[in-house]
């Protein structure tokens, strides 16, 4: 209530100030010469300090005066455009690309590279480059991809649910700033998994609902393609439990670029305006040492939250161990008895102090999981990210992490999916998939290379997995070689012990696979069972649901990126064939900007290629 009369208040002095001074809103929309819409573009009125940047749809809303006569439209690696003000109160824009601004963008931050060259850039990547080190000092993990199983000897896949999405939006921000990403930071089941798809909601008594769907292989005919998929309960924000947060807040030298603390800031003071009387934040923060700012606070009280944070400054080395240790203990202090205890941490992962090497911070934070709080990583920043630590401390302290590259996916990430960040519903879930060796000969499971299990960690309680939040899909696809294929696939000597069985007397003639979840409740120590039986049914690629096309035009750009040697007949030209075909509905324009990703990778090439 009190929103909605802030709201109306602002919007009744805004239309006193309007019929004042003779300013007027002006709207409108930004494509890219294939009608996609640009995200992050620039308008600004010429000449004034006026301006903003388009939404995910490529809309914005300007407030022009009778003095402002011209709007400046710009975004990288195309051509600036100025348009005449006149008595227009509606502005769309086509925007497109120039080769040569493409080229000095690439030039000033191409991977390592060390020229300052910033006076070239285009007006939208000038706040990239300030952030960027003259050493180019990201850390990621090395990502072997998986290769074929035999399904004779090995029938069971197994591994841990993954809904992390931050590959995705770090790739964009590389892509966005004209350089391509290095393949480790390219993990493809986190591209996958940023989409939403239209799985069917969960009924009866498990949290989630498993999907599976079989059509053939758009990079390799002679394959099939599986997607597996899970969509989560979806509570109502309104109906969430309590909510105990530490706001772990890195406010190191490192951390003083545009892109990192001050977007910080702002992203933060989304997610204040999301919390309610019931919800309660502590903030602590850390640079040389760590220390708490702000003691327990209720989520009303809004103003006393975001001053804390408003002041504060970056500078110093960075004792991230200390920081950590300090937002358990705060946390397990005021621990909520069937709440959402959660800690998020923002940071770029540069620890220089203290625990600070990978094996340090797996340590620590698989020593503070069983108290039963979760970990929500938030990555910033550019030059120096260390995303390798930050994926180990959300995936061993049970919790996500995304990285945020822009305000917009602070929002999507901490208001729009504010529930499945926040609010966890299962943990410890795990997939395993028995293939029938009637019908397969081998498969290969697409990404998830750092989440694999033994099979016996599947009936292990004691074994760590992913966790679930309230609204989350996950998906994970598998490339399959049917039975009696003439390719030559991975095998060992044939087991003289094994005793073999005819799937035709058991009954499962029809069926490629099952698939088994377990899962736990989040205060739960006891996993539960779910399983479901896949039939021997294959579409053609063109007839598989939205679902299944989107999600191979996703894996066909990872695997362009990662250089692939599983890329087969991908192409950049098929990948966005196949994403535009299931494009859908897109409210959010998600599915569109990566169509726009890919068109501006293969801009990127073809220009890299001409030199």
């Amino acid at each position: 209530m009190k929103n909605s009369l802030r709201i109306f208040t602002i919007m009744i002095l805004a239309a006193i100030m309007i019929s004042f001074t003779g300013s007027r809103i002006i709207t409108g929309k930004v494509l890219d010469e294939q009608g996609i819409p640009i995200a992050g573009a620039s308008v600004s009125v010429k000449g004034a300090a006026t301006g903003t940047i388009t939404d995910l749809k490529g809309n914005f809303q300007i407030l022009v005066s009778p003095e402002d006569k011209v709007l400046v439209f710009s975004f990288i690696g195309y051509a600036t455009i100025e348009q005449k003000i006149g008595d227009r109160s509606i502005i769309n824009i086509t925007m497109k690309q120039e080769v040569m601004k493409l080229q000095e963008v690439m030039i000033v931050t191409g991977y390592g590279n060390k020229m300052d060259m910033a006076s070239k850039v285009a007006p939208m990547a000038v706040g990239a480059v300030r952030g960027w080190r003259d050493f180019n000092t990201e850390g990621y993990a090395s990502v072997n991809e998986n290769g074929y199983k035999n399904v004779k000897n090995n029938p069971l896949s197994t591994f841990s649910i993954d809904v992390d999405n931050a590959s995705y939006s770090n790739i964009r921000r590389f892509i966005n700033s004209g350089q391509l990403p290095p393949a480790d930071a390219v993990r493809i089941e986190e591209m996958i998994n940023y989409f939403k798809y239209d799985y069917p909601e969960p009924r009866g008594e498990h949290p989630f609902s498993v999907s599976a769907e079989l059509a053939i292989c758009p990079w390799n005919q002679k394959h099939h393609l599986l997607q597996v998929g899970l969509r989560g309960k979806n509570i109502d924000k309104s109906s969430l439990p309590p909510s105990n947060m530490v706001f772990l807040l890195d406010v190191s030298g490192s951390m003083s670029s545009p892109d990192k603390l001050p977007l910080l800031k702002s992203a933060f003071g989304l997610l204040v305006n999301e919390l309610r009387a019931e919800d309660h934040v502590a903030i602590v923060v850390y640079a040389g040492a760590a220390g708490l700012v702000l003691e327990s606070t209720p989520g009303n009280k809004k103003e006393v939250i975001m001053r804390a944070i408003d002041n504060l400054e970056a500078g110093g080395t960075t004792a991230g161990g200390a920081g950590l240790r300090l937002a358990y203990r705060e946390a397990e202090k005021n621990f909520v008895k069937g709440g959402n205890n959660r800690i998020i941490l923002a940071t770029d992962g540069d620890f220089n102090v203290g625990e600070s090497s990978n094996g340090g911070m797996e340590r620590l934070v698989e020593e503070q999981r069983e108290l039963g709080i979760f970990i929500t990583v938030l990555g910033f920043g550019m030059g120096n990210i260390k995303d390798d630590k930050m994926e180990i401390i959300a995936d061993k302290g049970n919790g996500n992490y995304s990285y945020i590259d822009n305000l917009q996916e602070a929002r999507r990430v901490l208001v729009r999916e504010f529930g499945g960040t926040l609010f966890t519903i299962a943990k410890d879930v795990k997939f395993q998939l028995e293939f029938n060796p009637a019908k397969v000969d081998s498969y290969r499971l697409i990404g998830y290379e750092n989440r694999l299990l033994n099979d016996e960690d599947f009936n292990d309680d004691t074994k760590d997995a992913g966790e679930m939040g309230s609204g989350h899909m996950v998906t994970a696809l598998y490339e399959i070689v049917t039975a009696g294929s003439d390719e030559r696939i991975p095998s060992v000597d044939t087991l003289k012990y094994q005793a073999s069985r005819s799937m035709q007397e058991e009954g499962y003639s029809d069926e490629v696979l099952t698939i088994k979840v377990r899962y736990k409740k989040p205060d739960g120590k006891t996993s539960m069972l779910l399983d479901k039986p896949v039939k021997d049914y294959c579409k053609e690629i063109e007839d598989a649901s939205e679902n299944l096309r989107f999600a191979a035009a996703v894996v066909e750009f990872g695997m362009i990126l990662r250089e692939s040697e599983f890329k087969g007949t991908s192409s950049l030209e098929s990948a966005a064939k196949l994403a535009t075909s299931a494009r859908g509905e897109d409210e959010e324009g998600y599915r569109a900007e990566m169509i726009r990703l890919i068109s501006t990778v293969k801009d990127m090439r073809l220009l890299s290629d001409s030199e």
